[in-house]
């Protein structure tokens, strides 16, 4: 089994895409952390549109924008590499070009935008994961992603916090944090295209199909739905528990974002590096049963009393974040190591369907279960993130020699 024992920085640049798409990356994360978590405050500070308008039209972004994943997935298989990552960047750019557009009070064009910048989120993950899968292979592949992972987290905290300093200027700050924003994107878009990188395909996608079908992977594919509420877990699931049921300062959400980012930055890249020599199913059968773990340590938290609450939670987010990292660097690169190279493209399309759902349906999951107290919200969630991870497990994979990866 090939494992990999260090990180050699060069060689890492040159199997995440080169220089260039290195600093494309950068400049595309920057960006996006500067605009995607205020989004919602554009809509009603600056446009001056009621905040449940504004987040229906944001949903209905994303969920719309993941209509494009088969044609995006069939664009890949044809061999587009760069073009596609340049054009999930364009796309974004004109999402924002058009929300500098909106007039205020108008829905619409904002729900326009919304569905342009949904669309680029959407494509952008598959179109990154196959880019890299052209340019690296085994584990070399794993790491070139976990790598991209970090960059991309580094970068859209760094936005954030930029953002974050300037949100006094109120409705002004915003608008200018969208030029940025678009700007960012523009030169992502030009240095992603720069990249030039096409892959050849293995059989002509308009004719014979005799070499195959894409692999149905029915199991990981649901199972990926429930895995990536770990995602948002610190974004919703913790400040709603830690604000509205312990009554915690808002210090403390706050407190439990910023080490979930610092974590997955410093960490994704050596704990991929560690797990790469077991089997990539295996690590993402861990990775569930550590988010189960994790979920079962916040139910035990809330009931906490005199305090402790808000502290033990904090301190079980550092496991949540570990299950997260080990899912995110072992569940892209299975679905690469499962596809067969002439339907790369489609596979990673399908699998970043199973993973919108995830993230559209989650925040009105997590909601719903609040209410009704911890055990209803963790267990719920414990629950149904071990039976996944029993799923991955036992799910075989198409191809003898893959069984052994």
């Amino acid at each position: 089994m090939e494992t990999v024992t260090t990180i050699r920085p060069r060689a890492l640049v040159r199997a995440s895409g080169g220089p260039r798409y290195a600093v494309a990356l950068a400049v595309d994360a920057l960006g996006t952390g500067l605009l995607r978590p205020f989004l919602l405050l554009y809509g009603v500070m600056v446009l001056r549109l009621s905040a449940p308008a504004t987040g229906i039209a944001m949903t209905a972004g994303i969920v719309v924008g993941l209509v494009c994943m088969p044609a995006v997935g069939r664009w890949l298989d044809r061999g587009a590499r760069s073009t596609v990552v340049a054009a999930s960047m364009l796309v974004r750019a004109l999402g924002v070009a058009l929300l500098l557009a909106t007039p205020a009070g108008h829905v619409w064009p904002f729900a326009a935008a919304a569905l342009l910048l949904g669309i680029g989120n959407q494509a952008w993950p598959a179109a990154h994961a196959a880019l890299v899968a052209t340019v690296a292979h085994g584990r070399e592949r794993d790491t070139a992603l976990a790598a991209g992972r970090a960059l991309r987290n580094a970068g859209l905290g760094v936005g954030a916090l930029l953002a974050t300093a300037c949100l006094a200027g109120g409705a002004t700050a915003l608008r200018a944090m969208a030029v940025a924003t678009g700007i960012a994107y523009l030169t992502a878009a030009a240095l992603a295209w720069s990249v030039r990188l096409r892959a050849r395909p293995a059989v002509d996608p308009e004719g014979d199909a005799a070499a195959g079908s894409a692999p149905r992977m029915r199991g990981l594919l649901a199972a990926n739905v429930v895995y990536v509420f770990c995602l948002n877990v610190p974004e919703i699931a913790l400040p709603l528990v830690l604000v509205t049921q312990l009554h915690a300062s808002p210090v403390w959400p706050a407190a439990v974002f910023v080490a979930n980012t610092v974590l997955v930055v410093t960490l994704q890249l050596p704990v991929t590096v560690l797990l790469s020599r077991f089997p990539r199913r295996n690590v993402l059968a861990l990775a569930g049963v550590l988010l189960a773990v994790s979920y079962l340590g916040f139910l035990a938290a809330t009931s906490l009393r005199g305090g402790w609450g808000a502290p033990a939670v904090a301190a079980v987010s550092v496991v949540c974040t570990l299950g997260e990292i080990v899912y995110a660097g072992s569940a892209t690169a299975l679905v690469t190591a499962l596809a067969p190279a002439h339907t790369l493209g489609r596979v990673l399309a399908r699998f970043e369907l199973s993973t919108g759902f995830g993230l559209a349906v989650s925040p009105a999951v997590i909601t719903a279960l609040a209410p009704h107290g911890p055990t209803a919200l963790w267990g719920g969630l414990a629950g149904a993130t071990l039976l996944s991870a029993s799923a991955v497990a036992a799910e075989k994979d198409g191809n003898a020699h893959l069984c052994r990866r």
